[in-house]
C-alpha cells in the first residue's frame, strides 16, 4: 500500500523545523490531487507496518468517497512520536485530527491543544462504543478522544498442565483469589522441573510493568495515585493495599515461580503454565498451543479481578479549522468494516460492539471475548486520568524494578511516591486554566 502511493509521499513541510522525517500522504487510489475540497491535515504515529497500511487506504477510502474534504496523512516514528508532537504544539504547529498514545491525553488537554468530542460526534457513535474507550477518554466531565481500538490484558494457560495438576478452571463469576493462586503455583511447581511455572513478561520493560501489574495492586485494593480531587500518590501507592500486593509479586519471583522469559518462548515452549499477558501474545500462543490455550482473569487479590486498558486514540485539537471534517473522519474510522479491517491488522479488542458482533475472535463465544467481558463490564481501570502520569509511570517503572530484584517494597514505593506528589505539587494540582478551560466550556 505505501509503494502504490509513493507518488504522494514528501517530506512534511510544516514540520521541517523539527529535524525529523515524516512520511506525508495524501493517499488516494482515485488522486485526489486536484480536489477544491478542504485539507484535513491529520498526524498518526507509524506503527507495525501492517497497521500503516490499513489507515493509509482507510485515507484513500475516504478520500474517494468526500467531495469536499480530503484528508493529509503524516505518519511519524512511534519511539519519537510524543516529543515531535509536543515540539509542534509549542510551536503552534498542530494538525487539525491527532492521534495521542492514550496516557498522554491528560496532559495535552490541561495544555488547551485539544477540543471536546462530545458535542461533534453523534450520541448513537458514542453510544456504541466500549465504556472503557469512553473512561480513557473523559477528562474533566468531557470526552477528548477515543480510540477504534482497546488493549486486552488477561492470564493465558495452558489447558493440558491445569487438567494434569487437577485444577480447576476460573472465570470472571469464580476467579482464583490469592490462596488458591499461590497454591497452584505450589502445585504447578511439583510438576516442573525447575519450579518457575509463570511468565510474568519480565523480559518486557518500561509501560509493561505500569500496564501489567498496576491491576493487581487495584485488585488488592491499592492504586497509583488517590483519583479524587486532590489527587496523591502518599497513602496509596506506598499505603497498605499496595505494598501488600507488590509483596505477593516480590515473593512469587524470590521463591522461583517465576521464569525470567529472557527468550520470550516460556510460554509458547510450554515450559510455563500460565503466562500474563495481553492480546497481542494470542497468534502466538494460539498457533503454538491450539485448542489447549485458556484466557482466564487475573486472580482476585481481594477486591475482584481487575485488568488493564487503553491504547492509541484520536483527538481533534483546539485550533483546528476543521472540526467538522474532522468529526467526519472519525466517524468513518468508526464504521463497522473499518475497526474490523484495522483490529484484523493489529489483533486488538475492536472499539464498539457492533464490529465486536462481527469479530471471530471477539463476539461471545469467541476465543478472546474474556477481554470483550473485562472492558464492557467495568473490571478494566484506566490509567490515572492525570498530566502528571508519565512521571507516575515513570516512578512506578523504577520501583518495579527495584521490587523484583529484591528491594524493600515499602521504601521503593514511598520513594516513587514522594516523587509523584512532588511533581503534582509543582503544577498546583494540574488546575484548568485559560485556554484549557474555554475548552471545556466550549
Amino acid at each position: 500500500m505505501i509503494a502504490r502511493n509513493a507518488r504522494n509521499l514528501r517530506i512534511g513541510d510544516r514540520l521541517a523545523p523539527l529535524a525529523a522525517v515524516f512520511l506525508v500522504l495524501t493517499a488516494c487510489d482515485n488522486d485526489n490531487s486536484d480536489t477544491t475540497g478542504s485539507i484535513l491535515e491529520v498526524w498518526a504515529h507509524a506503527g507495525q507496518e501492517s497497521e500503516r497500511s490499513v489507515l493509509i487506504d482507510q485515507v484513500a477510502q475516504f478520500n474517494a468517497r468526500e467531495a469536499d474534504v480530503e484528508v493529509r496523512l503524516t505518519l511519524i516514528p512511534e519511539g519519537s512520536y510524543n516529543a515531535q508532537v509536543q515540539a509542534a504544539a509549542v510551536a503552534g504547529g498542530l494538525p487539525d485530527l491527532l492521534e495521542l498514545d492514550g496516557p498522554f491525553l491528560y496532559a495535552y488537554v490541561w495544555q488547551g491543544r485539544l477540543q471536546p468530542l462530545d458535542r461533534l460526534l453523534p450520541e448513537g457513535l458514542r453510544a456504541d462504543l466500549l465504556p472503557s474507550i469512553i473512561e480513557q477518554g473523559r477528562y474533566h466531565d468531557r470526552l477528548w478522544a477515543f480510540g477504534t481500538f482497546d488493549s486486552g490484558l488477561g492470564l493465558y494457560a495452558d489447558r493440558v498442565q491445569l487438567e494434569q495438576a487437577d485444577i480447576r478452571i476460573p472465570d470472571l463469576n469464580t476467579p482464583w483469589d490469592a490462596a488458591e493462586f499461590e497454591d497452584i503455583l505450589e502445585r504447578l511447581a511439583t510438576r516442573d522441573a525447575d519450579g518457575q511455572v509463570l511468565d510474568l513478561k519480565l523480559n518486557y520493560a518500561g509501560e509493561w510493568y505500569t500496564y501489567g501489574f498496576s491491576p493487581l495492586i487495584q485488585s488488592a485494593g491499592g492504586g497509583l495515585i488517590d483519583r479524587s480531587d486532590v489527587a496523591r500518590a502518599e497513602g496509596v501507592l506506598d499505603g497498605p493495599s499496595s505494598i501488600g500486593a507488590m509483596r505477593r509479586i516480590q515473593s512469587w519471583i524470590l521463591r522461583g515461580r517465576v521464569d525470567p522469559n529472557i527468550d520470550d518462548a516460556a510460554f509458547a515452549t510450554r515450559r510455563v503454565a500460565l503466562a500474563l499477558g495481553g492480546h497481542w501474545n494470542y497468534p502466538r500462543y494460539s498457533g503454538r498451543l491450539g485448542e489447549d490455550l485458556l484466557l482466564l482473569p487475573l486472580p482476585d487479590l481481594g477486591h475482584g479481578p481487575k485488568t488493564g486498558q487503553g491504547s492509541w486514540c484520536w483527538a481533534v485539537t483546539a485550533d483546528s479549522t476543521q472540526p467538522d471534517g474532522a468529526a467526519r473522519f472519525l466517524a468513518f474510522l468508526l464504521e463497522p468494516d473499518q475497526i474490523l479491517a484495522m483490529t484484523a491488522a493489529n489483533g486488538a479488542v475492536p472499539a464498539t460492539r457492533r464490529a465486536i458482533a462481527r469479530s471471530p475472535l471477539y463476539r461471545p463465544g469467541g476465543p478472546l471475548d474474556l477481554f470483550v467481558e473485562q472492558l464492557d463490564g467495568g473490571y478494566a481501570v484506566p490509567r490515572p486520568p492525570t498530566p502528571a502520569y508519565p512521571v507516575i509511570t515513570a516512578e512506578f517503572q523504577k520501583a518495579f524494578d527495584r521490587i523484583r530484584s529484591g528491594g524493600e517494597v515499602q521504601a521503593a514505593l514511598q520513594r516513587a511516591a514522594r516523587v509523584i506528589d512532588l511533581e503534582i505539587e509543582d503544577n498546583q494540582g494540574y488546575p484548568l486554566v485559560g485556554r484549557a478551560r474555554e475548552e471545556t466550556i466550549r
